[in-house]
């Protein structure tokens, strides 16, 4: 039995620690620090909805989930790459959804930032 993998959830938690990253590095200056962090969470989302778009395109025999179903259990090519497609453009949209909540909230803080510290 193969364990589930957790692969675009890594790599979403790891572009959002190297975000945190910046952000505590630039933390002595607050209002350089959320501008850095609203602009890499604003790329990281048209990162997420740009690969969202191309989830169309991508050959499911190439995804990572059709490697780990047996070959008795694969589904026919129309239904597998209709079923593909739609999984993982459902699931970058859903992350991008997400970051791009945290991308506002950043763009507000670091515009009403100038304004409650000197």
């Amino acid at each position: 039995m193969r364990s589930k993998s957790y692969r675009g959830e890594a790599y979403q938690m790891l572009t959002s620690l190297a975000i945190f990253c910046v952000m505590i590095g630039m933390s002595f200056m607050p209002k350089f620090a959320f501008q850095a962090g609203r602009f890499l969470t604003t790329l990281m989302c048209a990162i997420l909805m740009l690969k969202a778009y191309e989830a169309n395109s991508k050959d499911y025999r190439r995804t990572e989930m059709w490697l780990y179903l047996e070959r008795d259990q694969r589904p026919p090519a129309a239904y597998a790459q209709w079923a593909s497609a739609t999984v993982l453009r459902e699931t970058y949209l859903r992350f991008a959804m997400w970051i791009s909540a945290i991308a506002i909230v950043m763009w507000v803080i670091a515009l009403l930032l100038p304004a409650v510290v000197p």
